[in-house]
């Protein structure tokens, strides 16, 4: 006998223990309200969806074609609209994320309006996005099991394959899927880290991001003035994190260790060196000092070192911070990494500034010399101009070739020359594309990435669409811009969002009211509700 079935012969069988008094409860009601509210807690969940990360990191170790992929999400809704698209184009969840931005919670979930991504929001906003998240893809869930509830009855009613609908109903996939979440720099000490990562946890998060940046200087990953920690400062985050998910029960918790250093210049701190060669010794390896020849070179207050055998001074900055030498990114990249893995991370990310499978890849190739399985996390950015890089991308390679580019402008001569849409249809432009197309493929062949993330997504998706439609319903178009360019496309691609009403749960809620009172229900639905229509 099915789940299904089982489970409402034992529901049958708690009513009965009650005589009479439990008699107008339908057990099969029960159970159908079950499946729509799977899971109770956001324990649950981040238990749940753990599991799955677990699995997906086994087979891409197996084989890096089984990268995974998320979109960043600002809302309940657009997560919801996200993993429902994927699961009716895709015929599965598998492989598939959310993604949580600190970024567009400053942007655009803050109290205090549109913020800079600089951990200037309230850190509760965090948690209460994984939670609404949650909420909304669970109500994902309880309307599609409505709908193939509704095909029982009809099955049962009318002599149709029942078995084959409860068959589904047994193999339902629900549309709760891994978020990965951002905790930017932790908001402030690792007490503080692990405080919000408790609330992120309790939510329904299964992976939490932390980067290596300094709490209260923290700075957009794409725009200048980074400052990094030392290494010591920032595995306390990660054993704050851990500490929390194993408080949790949450044992197969994922921590996703970022490093800004391949963009980040400044260090706030000198951190003590407790013996030669330890962490705080190779961070300060990497400072721009100059070397002290005699004591009477020094000023008031200036701060010296005892560095390799001299004397040397720290270059610090007006503002009280301290330069890293140049060209030392990639190797501070590659300590970061290392360390973050030896000591508790699952993932790495490393934030670069601009998507090139080859710098990513030699970064990765020098990890993996200590940490053979080492995998990342990659953000596929926005700020990225995604067209000119990869168009000037294959006029380097094309040139470096001997091939013919004189219909091209030299990029280092016309800044953004390549962009200009009289060559989109060009054989460069093609190529690139090609390129793009196939970029998290190489990458994750190549480069060591497991899981491909796009940041702000929905964030630009809204903004181009409202800027379409507005332009259209303002101006000569009228209605025909709404008719024309959405409800017409929804119409044709069979979105749930059409029928708004039953999506938003009207359905349900009459479903329940109908449990409840039964013929005396007043039902929403009938036959002058306008969604009879679609």
């Amino acid at each position: 006998m099915s789940a299904y079935l089982n489970e409402i012969e034992a529901i049958n069988n708690l009513c009965a223990s009650h005589q009479n008094t439990w008699a107008s409860i339908n057990p099969e009601y029960v159970k159908r309200m079950r499946l729509q509210n799977r899971f109770t807690t956001g324990i649950e969940i981040a238990q749940y969806t753990a599991e799955i990360m677990r699995k997906d990191m086994a087979d891409y170790d197996l084989n890096s074609g089984n990268y995974t992929q998320s979109l960043g999400c600002w809302h309940g809704f657009t997560a919801q609209q996200l993993a429902m698209s994927v699961k009716k184009h895709q015929g599965t969840m598998d492989k598939s994320y959310i993604y949580l931005s600190g970024w567009m919670v400053a942007a655009l979930r803050s109290k205090f309006g549109p913020l800079p991504d600089q951990s200037m929001h309230e850190k509760t906003v965090v948690p209460d996005l994984i939670e609404e998240i949650y909420t909304f893809l669970k109500q994902a869930d309880a309307r599609e099991l409505r709908h193939i509830f509704v095909e029982l009855d009809e099955a049962r009613a009318n002599g149709g394959d029942v078995n084959s609908v409860i068959e589904r109903i047994d193999n339902y996939q629900t549309h709760v899927i891994p978020i990965i979440a951002d905790i930017d720099a932790g908001f402030g000490n690792e007490e503080a880290t692990y405080l919000l990562a408790k609330r992120m946890i309790e939510a329904g998060t299964c992976a939490i991001q932390v980067e290596n940046q300094v709490s209260d200087a923290k700075q957009c990953g794409h725009q200048a003035g980074k400052v990094t920690v030392p290494h010591e400062d920032f595995l306390s985050k990660i054993h704050a994190i851990r500490y929390a998910f194993l408080e949790l029960g949450v044992e197969n918790g994922i921590i996703v260790a970022r490093t800004d250093s391949l963009g980040a210049s400044l260090t706030q701190k000198v951190p003590v060196m407790r013996k030669a060669g330890d962490l705080a010794s190779q961070y300060n390896e990497f400072l721009e000092t100059r070397e002290v020849h005699d004591l009477k070179e020094l000023q008031e207050n200036d701060i010296t070192i005892h560095q390799g055998g001299k004397l040397v001074k720290p270059v610090r900055l007006d503002n009280g911070l301290y330069s890293f030498k140049e060209n030392t990114g990639f190797d501070r990249v590659v300590l970061d990494c290392i360390t973050s893995l030896e000591h508790g991370a699952d993932l790495l990310w490393i934030e670069t500034e601009k998507p090139n499978v080859r710098q990513i890849a030699e970064m990765v190739d020098e990890i993996r010399k200590t940490i053979p399985d080492a995998k990342l996390v990659y953000n596929n950015s926005p700020s990225f101009n995604w067209t000119l890089a990869f168009r000037e991308q294959v006029y380097a390679q094309w040139a470096e070739a001997g091939k013919d580019v004189s219909a091209y402008p030299n990029p280092e001569e016309v800044a953004k020359g390549l962009m200009d849409a009289k060559f989109d249809a060009s054989e460069l432009a093609i190529e690139a594309d090609r390129l793009v197309q196939q970029f998290q493929k190489d990458a994750s062949r190549e480069a060591g990435i497991f899981h491909h993330l796009i940041t702000l997504p929905t964030y630009h998706d809204t903004a181009l669409g409202t800027d379409i439609l507005s332009e259209g319903y303002f101006g000569d178009l009228g209605m025909l811009a709404y008719v024309r360019d959405v409800q017409r496309k929804e119409i044709r691609r069979e979105m749930a969002s059409v029928k708004h009403q039953d999506l938003a749960g009207s359905n349900v809620g009459d479903d329940h009211k109908e449990y409840f009172s039964g013929e005396n229900a007043l039902l929403a639905g009938g036959g002058a509700n306008t969604m009879n229509q679609f």
